[in-house]
């Protein structure tokens, strides 16, 4: 293909996975501070569902999807310096676009990769090594000896989140939807897989803490699960809402929080977080970190870039395990 152009899967409209094309377009010349990165792995992640269908909505339309992903610089622009031709790279967070064969970004949201991390588990880790590092280091610092309940604990993020505890100290319980889900997330370091559909959560909580409660719940699940999560956290423990797969969250009662309760909510974006570049980099390098530490990404299936829609309609159903990846 001619590097001036790329492969990209956009939409033109919101809707279902349907919407997503695959296009060929021109890409504009380099500016000065860019880089033109040559995809190898894209990450595909439940928000790019919530773009497409418009929860959250683009700047504007025809636009391509994706928040993450790693590849080859293939050129850099006048004014960067501290890039090279060649080097692999990886990236997270907005604007969306990572869906695609190579795209331009900033110099400065391009991180370096170590030769011992592959272009894969950088695609499936980025965004979730950031996640986790906001939520254990700046929305609710867990001790040793700390319980956690981490829903879905089994998906791409769970699994980050799951080691991430343990690596703190923390005692960590997460629900599940399968037994083949519960036997991933245990081997991760899971210490109670909770199924679902089959135990009340919250009830395995108290069992779990000699009904206590956990000091730190985080839900990406939201509806019901948002609101049975708070008779999970003890006084004066955290609930964090960060997504909501099972639709819209409703307007939140604060008298649920407290005084009987006494605990916290936090509704964090990552996003946000990552606006700030030095939060951005220093996320990064945690993430990093804990890759060269142990940290394992597990990369449940790949696809090619052409067959986006099929990825999302995996994830919308729930058939997934671990990262999810495109191909150019």
């Amino acid at each position: 293909m001619n590097p001036s152009s790329a492969q990209q899967v956009r939409i033109h409209a919101y809707g279902d996975a349907a919407a997503l094309q695959l296009e060929t377009v021109e890409l504009p010349p380099l500016a000065p501070t860019a880089v033109r990165v040559r995809n190898l792995a894209i990450g595909v992640n439940f928000v790019d569902i919530y773009h497409r269908t418009g929860l959250y909505p683009l700047p504007s339309l025809p636009s391509a999807l994706g928040v993450e992903g790693a590849g080859i610089v293939e050129a850099v622009g006048d004014e960067v310096g501290t890039l090279s031709v060649g080097q692999r790279v990886a990236y997270a967070g907005l604007p969306a676009g990572s869906y695609a064969s190579r795209r331009d970004l900033p110099a400065g949201c391009l991180i370096p990769l170590p030769e011992t991390v592959s272009s894969e588990v950088a695609a499936g880790a980025m965004l979730r090594g950031m996640t986790a590092h906001m939520l254990f280091s700046y929305v609710h610092r867990i001790a040793a000896g700390d319980t956690v309940l981490i829903h879905a604990a089994a998906g791409g993020l769970g699994l980050v989140l799951v080691q991430w505890a343990k690596s703190l100290g923390a005692r960590v319980i997460g629900t599940v939807g399968s037994r083949a889900k519960a036997e991933l997330a245990l081997a991760h370091g899971l210490d109670r897989a909770v199924l679902y559909r089959e135990e009340d959560f919250v009830a395995a909580v108290k069992d779990f803490t000699d009904g206590t409660g956990v000091a730190f719940a985080i839900d990406g699940i939201g509806g019901d699960t948002l609101l049975r999560t708070f008779d999970t956290v003890r006084p004066y423990g955290m609930l964090a809402s960060t997504g909501q797969v099972a639709g819209t969250i409703a307007p939140i009662d604060i008298n649920l929080l407290g005084p009987a309760r006494s605990i916290a909510l936090a509704r964090p974006s990552v996003f946000r977080f990552m606006s700030d570049l030095e939060r951005y980099r220093e996320g990064a390098a945690a993430t990093l970190a804990h890759l060269e530490a142990g940290l394992r990404i597990t990369v449940g299936k790949e696809l090619p870039l052409s067959a986006a829609a099929e990825a999302h309609r995996l994830l919308e159903a729930g058939e997934t395990v671990g990262s999810l990846l495109l191909r150019p």
